[in-house]
């Protein structure tokens, strides 16, 4: 697709579809990782917070992420349990807004997951008590040396407070940078019958 335009025939009629085929492109892009993505939530009283994630899978169902159950972003998601996802590609000049709400994974979907990580970052998962204030970074070695000395050279099982989330789309925005800021916007919102409408909207 040439950045200079984009039109409503240029798009897929579903919306994972018109992601996936912008998300191959990404994925070409060398020293870049297409699935980064920053991940937007908010608590009970609409004070918002965002941080950079890895997006671990996607299909028709939504868009999964993993985390520690009891940091920020998880009480967030029990209190308000809605986000949005934010995937940019600076070298493309595209970038996808997708919203909806959020839901955990299966245990089952979590522990395969877990399972399919390096053996460290299983580890960092039982030593980080993520988003708590921790007085040093001696603290954090100390919990990862302990929770080493506990596993061995045996299976790491994983945390009962470390899964994943699953972001069912509602709307999505596929943006195109334009010349002279006249980028193209294109907006899919679902629905009630589970089909999806396009609208262009102004840069």
């Amino acid at each position: 697709m040439s950045r200079i335009a984009l039109r409503k025939a240029d798009l897929a009629k579903n919306p994972v579809e018109q992601f996936r085929a912008w998300f191959v492109d990404a994925a070409k892009l060398e020293g870049r990782d297409a699935t980064a993505m920053l991940v937007a939530t908010a608590d009970a009283s609409g004070r918002p917070s965002a941080r950079v994630m890895l997006m671990k899978a996607f299909d028709e169902e939504g868009f999964v992420f993993f985390t520690n159950y009891e940091s920020r972003k998880s009480r967030e998601l029990t209190e308000n349990p809605r986000a949005m996802l934010l995937f940019f590609w600076e070298d493309l000049g595209r970038q996808i807004r997708i919203s909806g709400r959020v839901e955990r994974v299966s245990e089952e979907e979590s522990d395969k997951y877990f399972l399919s990580r390096p053996r460290a970052s299983q580890l960092g998962a039982w030593a980080s008590p993520q988003s708590e204030v921790i007085p040093n970074r001696e603290h954090l070695e100390r919990r990862l040396k302990a929770v080493e000395e506990r596993f061995g050279d045996g299976p790491i099982e994983r945390p009962p407070n470390w899964g994943g989330y699953r972001l069912v789309p509602e709307e999505f925005e596929f943006w195109l940078g334009g010349v002279d800021r006249l980028h193209d916007r294109f907006r899919y919102l679902r629905a009630p019958e589970g089909t999806w409408a396009i609208e262009r909207l102004a840069p």
